[in-house]
């Protein structure tokens, strides 16, 4: 893991938020110094992660593997490149949410390997004679429920922060 300030504030301000963070720095960006840059990491397989909040870091974010804007003060090009917006500005959250999206991809394996089971368990039962297909019709919407309530575990998740 890597993390690096990529800015395009001037050197000083840069470097100071950059010792506050304790990361490298590059100041005194363009938007295409940032975009080449992102391409450069993704070119030595590194997967990239941009937060940014301005005008100047929408086509980095949109180039990332995974950008974020931070919404409270990010202007609305920078909301719409990124494929994440934090709507406080809050770094913290950062990682939150990185949380949130593995426990949520997690949540969706499990609701399409229990959906696939029960087809294919009722299917075989339907196939064998031994589930009736007015049984079989009544019992689809059943695994609705489970994976709704599935689901909601993710609200609860969400409460922490």
């Amino acid at each position: 893991e890597q993390v690096e300030l990529l800015t395009g504030d001037n050197p000083q301000t840069a470097a100071r938020l950059a010792e506050e963070l304790g990361v490298r720095f590059r100041a005194n960006l363009l938007p295409e110094d940032k975009i080449r840059i992102v391409k450069e990491y993704q070119r030595q397989g590194h997967r990239v992660v941009m937060i940014g909040d301005g005008v100047n870091d929408a086509p980095a974010l949109a180039q990332a593997n995974v950008g974020i804007a931070m919404g409270a003060a990010g202007t609305d090009v920078a909301l719409e490149a990124a494929h994440l917006a934090l709507m406080r500005e809050d770094w913290t959250l950062v990682p939150e949410a990185f949380r949130l999206a593995r426990r949520t991809m997690g949540v969706v394996l499990g609701n399409l390997l229990f959906t696939a089971l029960y087809n294919l368990a009722g299917l075989s039962l339907a196939a064998l004679g031994l589930l009736p297909p007015t049984v079989a019709a009544a019992a689809q919407s059943l695994p609705d429920l489970g994976i709704i309530g599935n689901s909601a575990r993710l609200l609860e998740a969400g409460k922490s922060r």
